[in-house]
């Protein structure tokens, strides 16, 4: 019996004591999957899983909170769930979830660069063990899977589920912990360096908010400076410094929230690196308080709770 099989199984078995189940599903073209909600069985024939089941599922979850729900996750996914617990944002007894190992998921923006028309349109996909076979404007191509994989999957250390009621699939080994040469390079970079970069970058900017709606930690959506008038801590004067405002405010509220699901940065319609902030935030925020978010249950972020002296921050001896 194939890993779908055996998820749309463990969905039926559980499917009469919830409210829906987010799954995944094909999307306008066989090339992009969208959110699934499976009310009934018969919605469970449009399931799918596989590297085309890109979106995190848990950015659903505050928003049904009170109602018995069903989620299906990958081990990037399982972490913003074990967030969300933390932060007492859902509830455990009103979530089941459903978790996958994951053999990693593709990136929209690989694609399109290695296709030799612009996939305005995909006309058909085949997905093999370790290739996908593409037929776009009367053309053909046949990518490695290995070559477009999200950067987030070149450096997974969790492709299987931490959190879960049921597990499908083969365990996968943990592998050690990596960095991404375009993180390291960008780390390299002068102060100089950055403050050009970051100018050019955020000129793209169209100030859209999909990176704000598609994060799973940011739920404050209702007092968002991005939208407050009273305070009004934010124009929405599209310049590149207004638009750096509001990713270092959108950085510092994650600091030690931040899954690194990468829903941010593929949510952006202009490719804006945004991943490159929030993994230099992570990586002070493990450095100093030893805590990376969503790796376990019952942590609380560190700038959600208060020691009169920290372990690693020599106050006394500044």
């Amino acid at each position: 019996m194939s890993q779908l099989d055996d998820l749309k199984n463990a969905i039926k078995s559980r499917l009469g004591e919830l409210e829906c189940v987010i799954g995944w599903e094909q999307g306008y073209d066989p090339l992009h999957a969208t959110p699934l909600f499976i009310r009934t069985e018969a919605d469970l024939d449009r399931l799918i899983i596989g590297p085309l089941a890109v979106h995190n599922l848990a950015t659903y979850l505050p928003g049904f909170k009170g109602k018995k729900i069903g989620v299906v996750v990958k081990g990037c996914d399982s972490k913003s769930v074990i967030q969300l617990l933390n932060e007492n944002l859902i509830n455990r007894d009103d979530v089941v979830v459903f978790g996958l190992c994951c053999d990693g998921v593709v990136s929209q923006r690989k694609i399109r660069a290695a296709l030799p028309a612009d996939p305005g349109f995909v006309e058909s996909m085949e997905v093999g063990a370790q290739d996908l076979k593409i037929s776009v404007a009367g053309q053909s191509a046949t990518l490695k899977l290995s070559d477009v994989l999200a950067d987030k999957c070149l450096i997974c250390a969790t492709p299987d589920a931490i959190i879960s009621d049921v597990l499908i699939g083969a365990a996968h080994t943990p592998a050690p912990a990596a960095s991404l040469a375009c993180q390291d390079e960008f780390e390299a970079k002068s102060d100089a360096e950055k403050l050009a970069f970051w100018q050019e970058t955020m000129s793209r900017c169209i100030r859209c908010y999909a990176c704000r709606n598609a994060c799973p930690m940011c739920v404050c959506r209702d007092h968002c400076i991005a939208t407050s008038r009273d305070p009004l801590w934010i124009s929405q004067d599209n310049s590149p410094a207004e638009n750096m405002m509001f990713q270092m405010v959108h950085v510092s509220h994650l600091a030690g929230r931040c899954t690194e699901c990468g829903e941010c940065e593929r949510a952006c319609p202009v490719d804006i690196p945004l991943m490159l902030l929030r993994r230099f935030m992570n990586k002070q925020v493990k450095d100093v308080f030893e805590l990376q978010a969503g790796t376990a249950l019952e942590q609380t972020p560190p700038l959600l709770t208060f020691k009169v002296e920290e372990e690693r921050i020599n106050e006394r001896g500044w």
